[in-house]
């Protein structure tokens, strides 16, 4: 068996250490937290959601719930906690953050093969280890961020990402609000919906577009994921770009007045006791009274107070294309991997589910056989295809999509090419599980 050194006590690192100690591997957990905080966290917890508390839609012939469905076939350990702390939230994956938390921490602080150091790591130094996985995620140190970039030929990349506020239930009105899931799938109480008419709409647009926003350091250019952006980089595309967006009214009728407003804000239970709302698509980089004053305006948010305003906060990753290979293995040092966001994946699910493969990779080469990747037509093998199989000269990070994923099917109907698909990548995950 193997000696093992995991980076990063995030979704990634987290799999990854509990995936190998399952398979009998010695683990060392390096996590730096709460020894040295960064700027999103707000615990020591193994795990901790530091954006939305979601895990996006539960259909499997959507790309991200295959993803779910094959990485329960391979036993992951983020899907059973999710599941555990899972909250209503229609036909979105919606967890109780503390609780998804609290169940990571315990799982993988008790496991016997994993050793959990407080400390950090500024190096990527093996020292006795077999192998070195660096799963720091977006907010890797400064000091390891430029071992790694040292290591890798100094070409590392960056970008922004922002975090929606969150709202105490209490302070809501809720006689100007109303409960609706989108085109009514799942519970009817799963979401709140505030409703504008054009004229509230437009004066929050100009609101928005002159709010004061935090500013930039010298030395740092903002480079946005598309699938992250906030809002007011959303409403400068166009006054009407919002309601295209996270503002969309489709499938969102008034139940009493059965009329389509012309924006709605979505909020979503953030919690199991229902006492928080997180803001649906509202991430944001304005200052602290600028957010309090915009989302005021808001009909039913006149008066709502903040358990956690909205911040911005540099994401690091590396060039999967130049540096990994399909297996996220390092093609300098074959023993050295990188898994979660620090890869080029975006998203809770594909963090982790980097970090699930790696573990199953490190595990075959401990027992002498080459790892050979998952088929690209699977939506989990599918990362590993983005990472480095895309343009060097173009990589940015993405979510599980269907246009990420190769096709096995060929023409045919939407809707039976999905099925199709998805039958075909259960199977192949099986198979390689």
């Amino acid at each position: 068996m193997a000696r093992i050194k995991v980076i990063g006590g995030g979704l990634a690192g987290c799999e990854c250490a509990f995936g190998l100690a399952e398979r009998g591997h010695t683990v060392d957990l390096f996590e730096m937290r709460p020894q040295r905080t960064t700027a999103a966290h707000h615990s020591s917890d193994l795990g901790e959601l530091v954006c939305s508390n979601s895990f996006r839609s539960s259909s499997p012939t959507n790309a991200v719930g295959l993803l779910k469905a094959e990485m329960a076939i391979l036993d992951s350990l983020v899907i059973r906690c999710a599941e555990s702390a899972r909250v209503p939230a229609g036909d979105a994956f919606a967890v109780d953050r503390q609780r998804f938390a609290t169940a990571v921490t315990a799982a993988v602080g008790s496991h016997s093969n994993i050793r959990v150091n407080r400390t950090e790591v500024d190096s990527l130094d093996r020292g006795p280890y077999d192998f070195l996985v660096v799963a720091t995620g977006p907010l890797t140190s400064e000091p390891l961020f430029a071992a790694i970039n040292a290591f890798l030929g100094n070409d590392g990349l960056y970008f922004y990402d922002a975090i929606a506020p969150i709202i105490a239930a209490d302070s809501l009105d809720m006689e100007k609000l109303y409960w609706k899931s989108r085109y009514d799938k799942g519970s009817s109480s799963d979401y709140l919906n505030a409703a504008m008419n054009q004229e509230q709409y437009e004066a929050f647009v100009d609101a928005l577009l002159g709010a004061e926003l935090y500013p930039l350091h010298d030395f740092e250019k903002a480079v946005h994921f598309e699938g992250c952006l906030p809002i007011e980089e959303i409403a400068s595309r166009g006054v009407d770009t919002l309601r295209f967006g996270p503002m969309k009214p489709v499938g969102l009728e008034n139940p009493l007045t059965g009329r389509r407003p012309h924006a709605v804000v979505q909020l979503r239970k953030e919690d199991l006791s229902d006492e928080f709302f997180n803001l649906v698509g509202f991430q944001t980089k304005m200052k602290v009274p600028e957010q309090k004053r915009l989302l005021q305006m808001i009909p039913g948010l006149e008066s709502c107070t903040f358990a956690r305003f909205g911040s911005m906060h540099r994401n690091t990753f590396i060039n999967g294309p130049r540096h990994l290979t399909p297996t996220f293995q390092s093609r300098r040092d074959p023993r050295i991997f990188f898994a979660g966001q620090i890869t080029g994946v975006e998203g809770y699910v594909e963090s982790a589910a980097t970090g699930l493969l790696a573990a199953r990779y490190i595990d075959a080469l401990s027992s002498g056989t080459e790892p050979v990747h998952v088929p690209y037509y699977t939506a989990i093998g599918a990362l590993g295809r983005h990472v480095a199989e895309s343009s060097p000269d173009r990589y940015q990070p993405s979510n599980v999509t269907w246009a990420v994923i190769e096709d096995a099917v060929g023409k045919a109907r939407k809707n039976e090419k999905r099925e199709k698909q998805v039958a075909m990548a259960l199977a192949a995950v099986r198979e390689f599980a």
